[in-house]
């Protein structure tokens, strides 16, 4: 009788130990949850956490608000999550730009991209495409650096984003060619000059670079990651094409404020995990050229820290100042 009283209260002491665990996984959410984007309406992040969010709401049945707070190359975004309540109702859907670019590109940043979050899980991942003009007369990657290097400085990029200026200045580096950077507030627009001939090439998104290319305006030289676009299989890495060690893509990841409780940043782990399989996530990835990539937490924070490595060697190698 003694051994089963001890054994009960045991088991009662167990139960009373884990409850508030399994309790907050069990009752989280229990209301709407807020995704702030650190882009605008319609840029391939918000479409990506809009896709996340209709499913995470048929899963909890809990409304999922999509906020965005454009600026400052994400930093506002970024700075409003740090500052949220350690209660998973305020996520932050981003990319490499918040979280491994900034702390590169800016002397002082109003967040810390480590310090001040809680990593859930990696979302997606995508390349960019180098394009020329459909009428230059470069055929191929190797067809342009050796232009390049016989001409150098009479070559022009043009970028929108910090991962298609990283993109273009790590083509630089590699193949050790003199090609003059000239900046743009969104790829969209460097593309119009390319297409109007202000500019020579751009590495861009896919689905900025993807519809000119279908359309006859642009050529495809090279892809910027080391496997292949689904969207565009018949086109060669850069890496492939000649560039030894070429890899620069983009990716997507959400983030909690610091100190969310272990068992709601696992729930959002899983939540979000489950989401990224979903037909309208699944819509997103095909649109956009890029695709599903899902982590732990802790796999997502070796991950930053090894990308925030190479985006800062990038950079500096360029002499890129600080802003």
């Amino acid at each position: 009788m003694k051994f089963s009283t001890r054994r009960h209260l045991l088991a009662c002491a167990t139960a009373l130990a884990i409850s508030p665990l399994a309790f907050a996984q069990a009752s989280f959410p229990s209301k709407p949850i807020t995704f702030v984007v650190p882009f605008a309406a319609g840029s391939a992040t918000d479409q990506l956490a809009r896709a996340l969010g209709q499913a995470v709401t048929e899963q909890t049945h809990q409304p999922v608000i999509v906020e965005n707070k454009a600026g400052a190359s994400g930093m506002i975004a970024a700075q409003a999550v740090a500052k949220a309540p350690a209660d998973g109702y305020t996520v932050l859907i981003t990319t490499n730009t918040t979280h491994a670019a900034n702390i590169h590109l800016y002397r002082k940043l109003s967040y810390d991209p480590v310090k001040d979050f809680t990593p859930i899980t990696g979302l997606g991942k995508g390349g960019q495409v180098l394009v020329v003009p459909a009428n230059a007369p470069y055929q191929s990657v190797g067809d342009l650096l050796a232009y390049a290097k016989a001409n150098p400085g009479k070559l022009s990029f043009g970028s929108g984003s910090s991962s298609s200026r990283v993109a273009g200045e790590m083509l630089k580096q590699l193949a050790n060619v003199d090609i003059l950077h000239v900046p743009y507030k969104s790829n969209p627009l460097a593309i119009t000059d390319l297409l109007g001939g202000q500019i020579n090439l751009m590495i861009t998104d896919v689905s900025t670079g993807v519809p000119q290319i279908k359309a006859g305006k642009l050529r495809a030289l090279g892809y910027s990651t080391q496997k292949r676009s689904a969207q565009l299989p018949d086109v060669p890495t850069i890496a492939e094409a000649g560039v030894k060690g070429y890899d620069m893509g983009y990716w997507f990841a959400a983030y909690a404020p610091a100190n969310v409780p272990a068992a709601v940043s696992a729930k959002l782990n899983q939540l979000l995990g489950q989401a990224v399989g979903s037909a309208a996530a699944k819509s997103f990835f095909e649109m956009s050229g890029s695709e599903p990539w899902t982590t732990s937490q802790s796999e997502l924070a070796q991950f930053q820290a090894t990308e925030t490595t190479k985006w800062g060697q990038v950079i500096k190698a360029a002499g890129i100042t600080p802003e």
